[in-house]
């Protein structure tokens, strides 16, 4: 692993802390071992549904695997580590959704149950889009740019101070509108 793969220590460890094997933790999840592996070692790039089945299988909140540290306060963010902040590359729903950068705005809050992130998006150019459902709720505002969600067998175009709520079971993707950057709030609430 390598030293900045933080998600697959965590993934790792809890796993040995529940003394399951990678191929227990592939069976719970109805991962591919080739995934779990891959993910702990850093070499493939995290995608939401099977974090979301791993946390669930490890009965962990996906922010448990998202932050750096367990502050017992409020999560706190000002306007300057807004700007600063590095944020987690490649945290795709898809790899045709096109670069996705999230920004935690509640790292080091334990016991949430939900997830708020900052999302930057950068087109794929990619024109076939494969749809993931997984347990949960999501709401979407937003803030730069168009975002495009495919949602079942319905899109919807999301502009600036406009928002979204949905199930995330429904098969679905969000992505660049346009070819154009976006960034986008969400909340993402997922049930452990």
């Amino acid at each position: 692993m390598s030293e900045e793969n933080k998600l697959g220590k965590k993934i790792a460890t809890l796993r040995t802390a529940h003394h399951l094997s990678i191929q227990d933790l592939a069976d719970r999840c109805g991962c591919d071992v080739s995934v779990v592996e891959g993910l702990e070692a850093g070499a493939v790039p995290p995608s939401l549904a099977p974090l979301i089945k791993i946390t669930r299988a490890l009965g962990v909140r996906l922010g448990t695997l998202m932050d750096d540290d367990e502050n017992l306060g409020p999560a706190y963010v000002d306007s300057v580590q807004m700007e600063e902040v590095t944020r987690l590359k490649s945290f795709e729903t898809a790899s045709d959704a096109g670069d996705l950068s999230y920004f935690s705005l509640a790292a080091g809050r334990p016991s949430r149950h939900m997830d708020p992130f900052v999302i930057t998006v950068t087109p794929s150019g990619e024109t076939d889009h494969e749809l993931v459902g997984h347990e949960g709720e999501e709401w979407l505002y937003g803030m730069e740019g168009s975002i495009e969600i495919e949602y079942g067998k319905d899109i919807y175009v999301l502009r600036p101070g406009e928002s979204i709520y949905y199930d995330s079971i429904v098969p679905h993707q969000v992505r660049a509108h346009d070819g154009q950057n976006a960034k986008f709030l969400a909340v993402v609430y997922t049930p452990i």
